[in-house]
């Protein structure tokens, strides 16, 4: 597992390269004004379509969230992309014993109300207008471990041209209030895939 690190240096680098590169490469970004309790920490389940995703939901946190965002992502991607443990990125290696430490990690993270923690349970990348949405089991471990001490978000995330030369991207947020401690990881499932269609719906009434 390699985990976040903390250089207060690096990380205004990186921090400011992210947000210049987004602001650079797209023409807006939309998202919901959705609220946030401060004294609970954030997991945030997110669709994942694209090298995108983190770097869009990393500008939605710095402007409306304002947590300390931690982003899990595959062991490769951390070892190619060595800039994105500066912002809060720790790694996971699938089909291995040291997944239980990324994902009790990413549970620890929860109890610290300061902490968002972002995850993409689909666990590789879809098309952006995939059908249907289907979760990894490592979310529900991260779930029971953190015990309910976070505030539970879904993101669904869609990048459209329409008249521009260069791409909208659209966040919907939605503040799930749902209890799954205890569950199986399709109760979650079907109550995120529910959110990314209604998501999907107002995105193709688009009139611009």
């Amino acid at each position: 597992m390699i985990r976040n690190q903390n250089n207060y240096f690096l990380n205004r680098i990186v921090h400011y390269y992210i947000k210049r590169i987004v602001r650079r490469e797209f023409h807006e970004l939309l998202f919901d004004n959705i609220p946030v309790d401060p004294n609970r920490s954030i997991l945030l389940i997110a669709n994942h379509f694209s090298f995108w995703d983190g770097l869009i939901l990393y500008c939605i946190n710095d402007t409306l969230l304002k947590k300390k965002l931690h982003v899990m992502i595959l062991e490769e991607t951390s070892r190619k992309e060595k800039f994105l443990k500066y912002v809060g990125a720790f790694s996971v290696k699938k089909d291995s014993k040291s997944i239980v430490q990324s994902l009790d990690y990413a549970a620890e993270l929860l109890n610290d109300p300061a902490n968002l923690v972002l995850m993409f349970p689909q666990g590789r990348l879809y098309a952006n207008f995939v059908t249907n949405i289907n979760f990894e089991k490592g979310v529900m471990r991260i779930i029971e471990k953190a015990e309910g001490n976070f505030q539970l978000l879904f993101a669904s995330t869609f990048i459209q041209y329409f008249k521009h030369k260069k791409p909208t991207a659209t966040v919907y947020l939605k503040n799930e209030t749902g209890n799954y401690s205890g569950k199986d990881v399709t109760a979650l499932q079907q109550a995120y895939q529910q959110h990314f269609e209604a998501s999907k719906a107002l995105q193709t009434e688009f009139d611009i």
